[in-house]
């Protein structure tokens, strides 16, 4: 043979090999084709992150609030007039009780309610998508109409930002649950209890006037109980006062404030949970789960 020649076979000899293996190392599955590009991969959807306002944060019902809602993933800014006294009420997702919240997620500030500039600074970051107003305390203390003139500033601020979901605690004997009150709390009610009583009716006439527009829920909940959540929440416009945890409370106003499909807006309910755990709750699914690995 010529030495072109030579050279010609060969190649053609290694072409022929080259081919042979590939279609080997393909029938074995062992010659992969090429990896896509994380781009071409569609990212899982996730569900938008919601920015929680609470007033009354560093109460029984509002610490609770908060820590829910940080455990739910959310967002969390509050205003509180002590930001010392602002702590976890019990001991759950990551918190300790009795210890200051610590988390990136939520924003504090100091202030009083019935200081518009206080309740604005609270909507500053413009991303406030509802608001659980669980304010209290006594009357000497926060003056005989902290709860009407905070809750108006309150609304002021939801309509300024857009803000259209708002869950407002009160108490049963308030407006027109009189009737659903025990006897002994309602002699209370017109006696010892009158200042606040009257602080309470004007709280929830600001809601259902200045406030008409927006998709509120006033929560009249019966006895407030410092135990562990239940879970279990009835509510009703005509039901009867009962005993019911904090935390049970703060789950239904989170659940008015964050459910698309929440079954008792612009309506005033008395709250419940002393029907025992076989009794259907209001509670959405989720959160009753939530609760129940407590």
């Amino acid at each position: 043979w010529k030495r072109g020649q030579f050279f010609q076979t060969t190649a053609n000899s290694h072409r022929a090999d080259m081919l042979f293996s590939t279609a080997a190392l393909l029938s074995s599955g062992l010659l992969l084709s090429p990896a896509r590009s994380p781009a071409a991969v569609a990212p899982r959807a996730r569900a938008p992150t919601l920015s929680i306002a609470v007033f009354g944060a560093s109460g029984g019902t509002g610490s609770e609030a908060v820590l829910q809602a940080l455990e739910r993933g959310e967002d969390v800014s509050c205003l509180v007039r002590d930001a010392s006294k602002l702590k976890a009420p019990r001991t759950a997702a990551g918190f300790s009780e009795g210890s200051p919240f610590a988390s990136d997620k939520l924003s504090v500030t100091t202030g009083s309610v019935t200081n518009k500039a206080d309740v604005d600074a609270v909507f500053a970051s413009g991303g406030v998508t509802g608001v659980v107003v669980a304010l209290g305390g006594k009357t000497s203390d926060v003056g005989p109409t902290m709860l009407q003139d905070g809750t108006a500033n309150i609304v002021a601020a939801c309509k300024a930002n857009g803000v259209k979901r708002i869950s407002v605690v009160t108490t049963i004997g308030a407006g027109d649950s009189m009737d659903q009150a025990p006897w002994a709390f309602r002699l209370l009610m017109m006696t010892v209890m009158s200042s606040i009583m009257s602080d309470k009716n004007a709280q929830e006439a600001v809601i259902t006037s200045a406030g008409a527009d927006l998709e509120y829920c006033i929560v009249r909940p019966g006895g407030l109980k410092s135990d562990p959540p239940t879970g279990v929440v009835t509510a009703g416009k005509d039901q009867d006062a009962g005993a019911i945890t904090r935390a049970d409370v703060a789950a239904f106003c989170l659940d008015a404030v964050v459910e698309p499909d929440f079954q008792f807006l612009r309506q005033a309910v008395s709250i419940s949970s002393n029907m025992g755990s076989g009794f259907k709750s209001v509670l959405a699914d989720k959160t009753k789960s939530r609760m129940a690995s407590k």
